[in-house]
């Protein structure tokens, strides 16, 4: 989707991240508060599929963005994917480093606490990649 200046989105999304940002203002514990990830689905105007808005500029094509949440016992990533990607995601976890690929971008993300392989996942939804990485227990 092209920026448009004169979009009827922009008033929407101006206060809708208005909203947003006095909902975490307002949370208990707000230094903590963490709007990971999103998506926003749309109609086009034309046939009323839907489809995916994107604010903002394109980043670099080369890179894939991402976040990384940690917790006690688990890591979490959520990996913004590339808007005209040909072929589908592909994941490496391993015990100290994750890869993403798509297309010909990658992104090799490296850990600070080795990973239980087997009881992490991935799941893609909406262009958001989000990939749940449970650290090996110190027990």
């Amino acid at each position: 989707m092209q920026n448009n200046p004169n979009s009827p989105y922009d008033d929407v999304f101006n206060n809708l991240a208005k909203i947003v940002e006095d909902i975490v203002k307002n949370m208990p514990d707000n230094n903590n508060a963490r709007i990971i990830g999103y998506t926003i689905i749309t109609r086009h105007p034309s046939n009323g599929d839907p489809e995916v808005f994107r604010p903002g500029e394109p980043g670099d094509d080369e890179e894939i963005p991402y976040e990384i949440v940690e917790s006690d016992d688990t890591i979490y990533i959520t990996v913004t994917m590339p808007v005209n990607s040909k072929n589908a995601p592909f994941v490496d976890i391993q015990t100290k480093n994750v890869r993403v690929a798509v297309d010909n971008r990658n992104i090799s993300i490296m850990l600070d606490h080795p990973i239980d392989r087997i009881h992490s996942y991935y799941r893609v939804h909406h262009g958001i990649m989000d990939i749940t990485l449970k650290k090996v227990s110190t027990n």
